[in-house]
Parts: structure tokens; sequence; C-alpha cells
């Protein structure tokens, strides 16, 4: 599919992503220096962590009842069937509680909260499968490979489905945790600016402390009140009962003076979140670890092989043989109406590069007129793409059917045999040109240490939308944190980029 996303955009180097833009608010409490405030949990807090537990508690029920009757051996007796029922409703429970999948801490932002969901699940299949051979129960197969499956497919939806109203009400300015953000004004300032463009995180910035007490103009940060000095944090933030105070670098900041600040927060209820000043690594790649009673922060390589590695490589193979064989009647149309619209060759084939930079041919429906290519020099001075992109709106090279295919990314679509051979992934970097690769800085050319994708973050944030530097960010994003779970989401929200079309042309 063709260039985009959906992630935080992520400028300089540590914030996980941003939240809406809502002007600053003084402090709300006027309590004396020094004596504690504790901010309370929002109200919508419990709420949704409420309806989160009830919409787990109707998964586990209704793949108990129903289909555990329904796969239930009739020669076990009444009792014995209702047993392994309440028995596998507690390991469920259990497990999910185990792996704390209803902390608010993971609830509506990230891959984590699922990440938990799907460890409860799995945690609570393998104990009962473990049950089973130790105390010789043959009958509770079906539970372990039908009924807590069943239950994981319910539940994972419903929590989806939670998340977007979460997500719909942040970005109408509610369901927003109240931060305080201390550092210097320029990293403060990309806080700011981060927290706006993506309010499904949560984070609306009320106040700032910078060094010296000041801001850019009349006091003000980006709109947002800078209320005192650093020295002087832990003060204004009792008083404003914050809930979260976000630490960004600024020279003031020492070993020492960060864990005085973290010491006067205590008790106060406000979590203390401190950026690591590194570059755009984040995820399974970070660690922190005791060295020499020092916390130190463990950056490891990107890991391209093993059983992970495995895992995606199978999936591609399996993924992109069901979806040919899904979408062939489709794809059969497609060419049908190619031919009809502009007489000439059903595919495109153009060379593009691939892993560790091995060049291959990419196959896609043709939605330009024969011969595009050797027009593309009178249209050079026309360009609307950046870097080393080009991109127009209305390309007069393009067919009234190719429009259609290349807005919902069905042109795309005979990838699936690049797929399969090998030469790509179902997620990945956007495959490059070889004339665009051979321009690459030495940066650059890490999105070349895995294989392009089919889909990745770019299709998922903004596809033809996005300047050729957030392309590469993305690109390079994907590499540096690549995990399963990630592969994982960047599916599931291609399927709402394509069928909303934005951003491809």
């Amino acid at each position: 599919m063709r260039d985009q996303t959906g992630f935080p955009r992520r400028r300089s180097t540590m914030w996980p992503a941003p939240v809406a833009p809502r002007r600053a608010r003084t402090p709300r409490l006027d309590l004396p220096a020094g004596e504690p405030s504790f901010p309370p949990v929002a109200g919508w807090e419990p709420r949704y962590r409420t309806g989160v537990l009830l919409g787990d508690l109707f998964a586990l029920v209704t793949a108990v009842l129903i289909v555990g009757s329904l796969v239930s051996d009739d020669s076990v007796p009444g009792p014995a069937a209702e047993l392994i029922g309440i028995a596998t409703m507690l390991v469920l429970l259990g497990s999910l509680m185990a792996n704390r999948a209803w902390n608010l801490a993971v609830l509506g932002q990230g891959a984590e909260e699922f990440r938990r969901l799907g460890r409860g699940f799995a945690a609570a299949a393998i104990m009962l499968a473990l049950s089973g051979l130790l105390f010789d129960i043959e009958q509770i197969r079906p539970w372990v490979f039908i009924v807590v499956p069943s239950a994981a497919i319910i539940a994972f939806p419903m929590r989806y489905a939670l998340r977007q109203f979460l997500h719909r009400a942040r970005r109408e300015g509610r369901c927003l945790l109240p931060v305080m953000a201390a550092g210097s004004v320029d990293t403060v300032r990309d806080l700011i600016t981060r927290t706006r463009n993506s309010p499904h995180l949560g984070w609306r910035v009320d106040a700032v402390c910078t060094r010296d007490g000041l801001g850019v103009a009349d006091g003000d940060l980006e709109g947002v009140s800078v209320v005192g000095r650093l020295s002087d944090l832990a003060s204004h933030v009792r008083r404003g009962g914050y809930r979260i105070v976000a630490v960004t670098p600024d020279q003031y900041w020492t070993p020492q003076r960060l864990q005085q600040l973290a010491w006067k927060l205590e008790g106060s209820g406000t979590e203390m979140v401190v950026a690591p000043v590194l570059m755009e690594v984040a995820g399974p790649r970070l660690h922190v670890d005791a060295v020499l009673g020092m916390p130190m922060l463990r950056v490891t390589a990107p890991s391209f092989t093993g059983v992970r590695r495995v895992v995606k490589d199978v999936v591609d193979k399996i993924g992109s043989s069901l979806l040919l064989a899904v979408l062939a009647p489709l794809m059969m149309l497609v060419a049908l109406a190619i031919v009809i619209d502009n007489r000439g060759p059903v595919f495109y084939k153009q060379r593009r590069v691939g892993k560790d930079g091995r060049e291959f041919t990419i196959i896609k429906f043709r939605t330009m007129v024969k011969n595009a290519d050797r027009m593309l020099t009178d249209l050079a001075d026309q360009n609307e793409g950046s870097g080393l992109l080009f991109k127009l709106r209305r390309d007069p090279r393009i067919t009234r059917v190719g429009s259609t295919l290349r807005r919902y990314s069905i042109d795309e679509l005979p990838q699936l045999l690049n797929v399969l051979t090998g030469s790509m992934s179902l997620v990945g970097p956007r495959p490059p040109l070889p004339e665009e690769s051979a321009r690459y800085a030495p940066d650059v050319r890490r999105r070349l240490l895995v294989k392009p994708g089919l889909t990745g973050l770019w299709q998922v944030s903004g596809r033809s939308d996005l300047t050729w530097a957030e392309s590469v960010r993305l690109d390079l994003r994907y590499v540096e944190d690549w995990s399963l779970a990630l592969d994982a989401v960047i599916l599931w929200k291609t399927f709402r980029a394509v069928f909303s079309g934005l951003g491809a042309y």
C-alpha cells in the first residue's frame, strides 16, 4: 500500500506522543507551600475502568456459558462440566488480574493494554492445559482450545471499541489528564506541540515551569502559563494538584535535583515522567537496570532475527496466501476494468530496493496511462512532493479507474505476490526506488535493514500527505522499535486508513 500512518509525531527525542489544544489553567488549589495536595482520580477514570472490566466479564461469561455448553462432552456429568466452567472462569480472572490487565496506566493508549490482555488469556490457557495433564482431565481440551480463544475474540474488539469512545472524548477536550511541564523553553514547547497534535494520549499541559520562571511572551509559552521556576516545581505541583509532572531536558536538571524532586512528590499522587534524552528509541529496546546501585537505561540493538522474525515470516506467508485467495474475484474484476478503461497492460512493474539494498520487481495494478514514465520530465516543475518523492494531487497521467484504485489502495493488492515470494512483508518501511535509495544519507539507509512492507507506519499516518522528513522518520521509527505487537497495531489501523481514503492520490 502507499506511503502513510496514525501514530503521533516525534520531533526531538523523547516523547511517546502528545494531546489536545487547551488554554492553560493556573494552579487550582491555593495551599501553603509544602502542604501536600492529593490529585484525585478524575471521575471518568474509574468509570472507564469499570466499563473495561464489565466488557471483559461479559466476554468471559459469554464464552464460558454459551461456547462452553456447545463444546462440553455429553459423556461428562453435569456437575463436572459446571466445575470445569467455574474453574475456567476463575483461572481467566486470576490470570488477567496477575497481568494487571485493568491497570489505569495502560488503559486507553498504546499496545501495552492489548499485550497484557493477550498475556492474560495465553497464561490462562497454559494453566488450564497443565491442570488437565496433572489431574488427567481429558474433557478440558475444548475449554483450552475453543472457550478461552472465544473469550479473547470477544474481549479484544470490545476493548478497542471502548478505546475509540475515549479517544473521541479526548479529541473534544474531555477525559484529559492535567500536566505540569518543567524544562527548557524549547523542549517544553516541543512537548506542548506533541500533546496538542495527539489528544488521544490524554495529556493536557496546563502549566509550565522554566529555569528563570519566564516564557517567551506575556508569561506564556504556546498559550500555556509559566507559573514559576524549576527550583519551586514541587510546591507548584502540590498546590496545583497536577496528575503528571513531565520533566524535559534542561541544564538545571542534575541527578541529585531529579532525586530530590522525586522525594518531594512522594505522597502527592502525581506521576513523574522524565525524558531520557535519547534518540527515537522506545518499546522493547529500552530496559532499566540497577548497575552499582545506579539506575541505568540500557538500549539494546534492534533485533531482526530469532523466534519473532520466524513468526513474522510465517504470518507473511500465510496471510498473503489467504488474502490472495479471498481477493482473487475482486482482482479479476479490477483487471477487467483497467482493460476496458484504458487498453494496455493490467499490471505495472517497477524496480524497487528491498532488505539490505537488494533490488526486486514490485507488481501493482496499472493506474496511469501507458508510457507514463516518459511524461515525468514534463511534469517535474509541478511536483508537490517533498524531498526525493514525486507527487501530484491531480496527476494528468492517472486514469479514471486508476484514481479509484489509488484512493482505496486497491492497486497495491498484487504486491501480495511480492510478500508471498519473500521480497516484501505485510508490514514494513515504504519500498524505495533505486535512484531514491542511491541518494540516501547513512542514517536513512537504516530503513533497508528490514523488508519493505505492503503497509507501514507511513500508511496509517497520512499516506501521501506526509512530508519526506515525516516519511523517513516513521520508517526509521519502525526499524528502531519493531515488534510483533507494533505489526499487529499497524495492520489493524491499515483497514481504517484504506477505507477512509485519506491522504491517497
